[in-house]
């Protein structure tokens, strides 16, 4: 049973990863551009003409969500915090992909891919970030 769990979880992280590496690919060959999703949040209403584009990616995104909580809700798991917690979270991942101009999406899927060093300490700032704040959260929690 176990096992079954595990190869399932195996399955659908491989899926999942390799869904978003085809979506980062297509973004960057199709339109030369880098799917940070930070970036094209922050900047999905400038008038620079790839409006469209991020607009249409940030559609994908909700949508391809709202499928998958429709059809398998349990992918999502039970929210630990609550809205206090989570708006408190948004404003430090804000700042901190201001800080370090991009999010693991760009910098850990695209940036890495690319063999960026910017990219590489970017990651592991953001890998090291999120240890010691599970362990020091965690425990309070």
């Amino acid at each position: 049973m176990v096992r079954t769990v595990m190869m399932g979880a195996t399955v659908q992280g491989l899926t999942g990863g390799a869904l978003i590496g085809l979506g980062a690919a297509m973004l960057l060959l199709v339109h030369g551009r880098i799917a940070g999703i930070s970036g094209i949040l922050g900047r999905a209403v400038d008038t620079d003409g790839g409006r469209t584009v991020r607009l249409g990616f940030l559609a994908g995104l909700i949508v391809t969500g709202a499928i998958l909580a429709a059809l398998q809700s349990s992918a999502f798991g039970a929210g630990v915090r609550g809205a206090p917690a989570l708006a408190i979270a948004g404003v430090l991942v804000g700042i901190g992909t201001t800080l370090g101009n991009g999010c693991t999406s760009g910098h850990g899927v695209c940036g890495i891919s690319r063999r960026s060093p910017r990219s590489i300490v970017a990651v592991l700032t953001f890998m090291l970030t999120a240890a010691l704040t599970v362990a020091l959260v965690g425990a309070h929690a």
